[in-house]
């Protein structure tokens, strides 16, 4: 076993509810560390809590639930380290959405795996691509998914703070 087979099995990811606490534990940590990143770009200081609680209010996550939603944890050493959410659109096309890791997990490994389980998920439904949509000043997401084969398409959504577009055809 390599160094890099010994690191990677410390991680493991499956799907959790998105409404179990640990779930709502890592969308409120991946929605402060976006905010964090926004305000920080725009206003020159970090999101407020009564700010944090208004977003995951305008921007609820239940749609990552069966039957056309997933929700997946990865875990470093059992401990909830990232997520990724993954929703149909239509028949052909599945939507990745929060993706997020800890900031102390980061470059270890699990961002690769979330995309592959999220890649899994969206073969199971017999979908043929995944979309996508961040903001450009998100530079590491951005390098994720170009490294993992997504290419900038136009756009398809209108979600507040959309700034950048992207696909993926999936193989059979």
């Amino acid at each position: 076993m390599t160094h890099t087979d010994t690191a990677l099995a410390r991680w493991a990811v499956a799907p959790l509810p998105v409404a179990a606490p640990e779930s709502a534990a890592l969308l409120r940590a991946y929605l402060t560390d976006v905010a964090d990143r926004w305000y920080e770009l725009h206003h020159g200081r970090r999101s407020t809590a009564e700010e944090i609680e208004r977003h995951l209010r305008e921007m609820p996550s239940d749609d990552l639930a069966p039957p056309d939603g997933a929700f997946l944890v990865a875990r470093h050493d059992g401990e909830p380290a990232g997520c990724v959410g993954l929703r149909r659109l239509d028949a052909r096309t599945a939507e990745l959405r929060r993706m997020f890791l800890h900031p102390a997990k980061r470059r270890r490994g699990g961002a690769s795996l979330l995309l592959a389980a999220a890649e899994h998920q969206a073969r199971a439904w017999g979908v043929h691509r995944i979309v996508l949509d961040t903001r450009l000043d998100l530079v590491e997401a951005r390098t994720l998914y170009e490294h993992h084969g997504f290419t900038e398409i136009p756009p398809y959504s209108h979600a507040p703070h959309s700034e950048i577009w992207y696909g993926k055809p999936l193989a059979a």
